[in-house]
């Protein structure tokens, strides 16, 4: 068994250069990947601040509304 592990490996040219050429094209579209990944998690970044002020906003808004609200029906004595 260890004997088939050490034995040399042939190939054709051919199949070796279309193999390599394979591997070049997996590899750029690695790194081609990563890069969108990296585009996807900035943008998911910046959309998670812009959901955040809309959200502080809302609170905010909710507030001086509740304090309009307060204070016209609030019966004054």
């Amino acid at each position: 068994m260890s004997e088939e592990k050490n034995a040399p490996l042939f190939i054709k040219v051919e199949n070796y250069k279309e193999v390599l050429e394979l591997m070049r094209s997996i590899k750029k579209k690695v790194v081609e990947s990563k890069a969108n990944l990296e585009k996807i998690y900035e943008l998911k970044g910046e959309e998670d601040l812009k959901i955040e002020e809309w959200d502080d906003i809302l609170k905010d808004l909710e507030k001086k509304v509740n304090f309009i609200d307060d204070g016209l029906f609030e019966p004054k004595v």
